[in-house]
């Protein structure tokens, strides 16, 4: 497990320069729903620093049931306010065959999952979608600050979607 091994090594030069705790709420009153991909340095990109807002993270960054539970404590309980979708090109969710996927690790285990994978044929459109659903969502009070972006992984650059 060199990979693990190595994240340890960096985790005791990281304590030499920690500057201890930060506060619990986002200093930004800002959550961030974007994808799991490792091409996203979201803190770099958007110059933000650790304690400002709370990152949710997932394939493709579609707000699932558990991004919006997510969500909902964050704002509920944490005291964040707006929220930034950022989907981003080339992602792997991007032409994802759903029910395929589904079909073969119910092929493999015996089990059907009890979630969906659901993929997108164009990522602004699933960017609109998005934000449409985050609107949407009943448990969630500050709905009226929702924006959507797509990051470009080539560029760095994040636009806006209307």
């Amino acid at each position: 497990m060199a990979a693990v091994d190595d994240l340890l090594k960096a985790n005791e030069r990281y304590l030499a320069g920690f500057p201890g705790p930060r506060p619990k709420n986002p200093s930004l009153k800002l959550t961030i729903i974007t994808c799991m991909d490792s091409r996203l340095d979201l803190f770099g990109a958007l110059g933000l620093n650790i304690g400002e807002a709370h990152l949710i993270r997932n394939a493709g960054g579609i707000p699932t049931d558990d991004v919006l539970r997510s969500l909902a404590i964050s704002q509920r309980a944490l005291g964040t306010e707006e929220v930034v979708l950022i989907h981003h090109t080339d992602c792997g969710m991007e032409g994802f065959d759903d029910t395929a996927f589904r079909a073969q690790l119910e092929s493999e285990t015996g089990r059907a999952p009890t979630w969906d994978v659901r993929g997108f044929d164009d990522v602004r459109d699933d960017v609109r979608r998005s934000v449409e659903i985050v609107r949407g969502c009943p448990w969630v009070p500050n709905r009226d600050k929702v924006r959507g972006f797509v990051f470009d992984v080539a560029s760095a650059r994040v636009e806006a979607v209307d």
